[in-house]
């Protein structure tokens, strides 16, 4: 007897994010910050904190920074309950090793609990990485879709910075999600199906 068959649906490749100088990308929201990380020789102290929320693209300008500045970072600092290590690398930072502390929050809601490091912290220049612009999405957009190896037309990019959330995380769970939904159901990436991705997985009343 045959064995039953169950069909299963496809799973997304994996796939690699790129993360070189030519990936990042600049516009308004964050051009202040990259001007700013571009130049440690001139910051008053060797330190910088570096501010924004999630998947604003903290983690790939810090990797930029370091490497080239043969820079020390300390990513998801704010996340550190222990403050030793986070004062002692402030303490060992020099301009030709500067440090850069990557965090979604203001360094006076971490809870590391030293009034020490909290002083240091106070007095170190930060650089914020604010909500991101039309362009901003934009460019997210297609990264995203780039680092999958995903084309779309343009309506489709449309319709859902229209209706999504504007923030980068948002961005970039959505074009997960259709990734996931179009291998799913194996259709092209098309308006309906991201009608269909808001209307269930979003919840969005269309």
């Amino acid at each position: 007897m045959m064995a039953e068959r169950h069909d299963q649906p496809p799973l997304p490749l994996d796939y690699r994010q790129h993360f070189g100088e030519g990936d990042f990308c600049v516009t308004d929201t964050n051009r202040d910050a990259v001007e700013w990380l571009a130049q440690p020789d001139r910051w008053p102290l060797p330190v910088t904190l570096l501010i924004g929320p999630a998947a604003s693209g903290k983690s790939h300008l810090a990797r930029m920074f370091a490497e080239r500045h043969a820079a020390r970072v300390i990513d998801d600092a704010d996340m550190i309950a222990e403050g030793e290590p986070l004062f002692h690398a402030w303490n060992a930072a020099t301009p030709q090793r500067p440090l850069l502390f990557v965090a979604r929050r203001n360094p006076r809601d971490w809870s590391h609990g030293l009034a020490d490091l909290g002083s240091r912290l106070a007095a170190s220049p930060l650089v914020r990485l604010g909500d991101p612009d039309d362009a901003l999405l934009a460019a997210l957009f297609a990264k995203h879709l780039a680092d999958r190896g995903l084309r779309v037309h343009d309506d489709v990019r449309d319709y859902l910075l229209a209706r999504l959330e504007r923030s980068a995380a948002a961005v970039a769970n959505a074009v997960a999600a259709l990734d996931i939904l179009s291998l799913a159901e194996r259709r092209d990436i098309t308006v309906p199906l991201a009608r269909a991705l808001l209307e269930t997985q979003f919840r969005l009343d269309l």
